[in-house]
């Protein structure tokens, strides 16, 4: 009942206030985008195939809106598309409020460790910095990031996945995206 009626709801809310008028007979719905002027196509489609489907098409889709529980399994099957949650952004974004945070947990078995990958949470804050106008800051943060992965100095959970890396701990690796910026 609540996934039918979220689709439902979605469906009526594109129609209601942004003019989605039927593809084919429908129930799909295309909307004009007001500042390119192009066209924005939603959907719906059942969790387990579109699993298959963003795994093997991810560049067809530019937004997914879900409930809470497929959305967990989508984001972590997406994020392990680019190495794992341990650098796997999050943020909830409203109207007048916008929280940005890990999208893993704590990990308590690693705590005090020096081991994991801050990637989620500084990429998080670069979502923040850009939510907030700040792109300048926002861009060092990726520019950072990108140079420290780009030159092969990682953290565990990347080192195991990159041959020739050199494995560094949390600390170190938040110095080499310093470095890199």
């Amino acid at each position: 009942f609540t996934e039918g009626a979220f689709k439902d709801w979605g469906y009526q809310l594109a129609r209601e206030e942004f003019g989605g008028e039927l593809i084919d007979g429908g129930p799909w719905l295309k909307v004009k985008n007001p500042n390119t002027g192009k066209e924005i196509v939603i959907k719906d489609v059942i969790a387990d195939a579109f699993l298959q489907q963003i795994l093997l098409r991810p560049a067809e889709y530019d937004v997914i809106a879900c409930m809470n529980l497929n959305g967990d399994y989508i984001s972590d099957a997406l994020a392990a598309q680019v190495g794992g949650i341990g650098i796997a952004p999050g943020a909830n974004i409203g109207d007048e409020c916008a929280l940005f945070e890990a999208t893993h947990g704590t990990a308590p078995k690693y705590a005090g460790q020096d081991k994991v990958n801050p990637g989620s949470i500084i990429l998080s804050a670069e979502m923040m910095l850009r939510h907030m106008g700040w792109t300048e800051a926002a861009d060092l943060i990726v520019k950072g990031m990108e140079g420290a992965i780009n030159a092969k100095t990682v953290t565990y959970d990347f080192e195991r996945l990159m041959e020739g890396a050199k494995l560094l701990k949390c600390s170190e690796f938040g110095d080499a995206i310093i470095k890199n910026m």
